[in-house]
């Protein structure tokens, strides 16, 4: 499951509805809606998740995060490292090898690592 699509999920949850009312909603397939929350799709286009936010009703601070969500939810990532550092390369392979294994307390860990280091780094990219 993709960040997006657990928070969709609670969204649509909460809203009463089922996938395929929200599908049909949306102008989506349910199997594709089913597949977004399970994150077997990958990023979803912007217009689609403004449809998402308008049906759900979702505001402000809710509807930016799921914004911010869909663009951090592709659940196949590249990651380039040409021309980086030797050891880019290999902690970025280590990553995608161990990634599966890594306890919830250390992926959090983790994002929380690397969050401060995006908020602090060259131009807060």
């Amino acid at each position: 499951m993709t960040p997006f699509g657990e928070k969709l999920r609670v969204h649509r949850e909460r809203k009463g509805l089922s996938q395929a009312e929200l599908a049909k909603a949306v102008g989506v397939s349910a199997a594709y809606l089913s597949a977004l929350e399970h994150g077997y799709r990958g990023r979803p286009g912007f217009d689609l998740v403004q449809r998402i936010i308008g049906t759900l009703g979702i505001i402000w601070d809710e509807a930016e995060e799921l914004v911010a969500l869909a663009r951090l939810s592709h659940p196949k990532v590249t990651i380039d490292t040409a021309g980086l550092h030797p050891k880019a390369t290999e902690a970025a392979n280590l990553l995608a090898k161990e990634i599966r294994f890594l306890p919830e307390k250390d992926l959090d860990a983790l994002l929380r690592f690397l969050e401060k280091t995006r908020k602090s780094g060259p131009d807060s990219r």
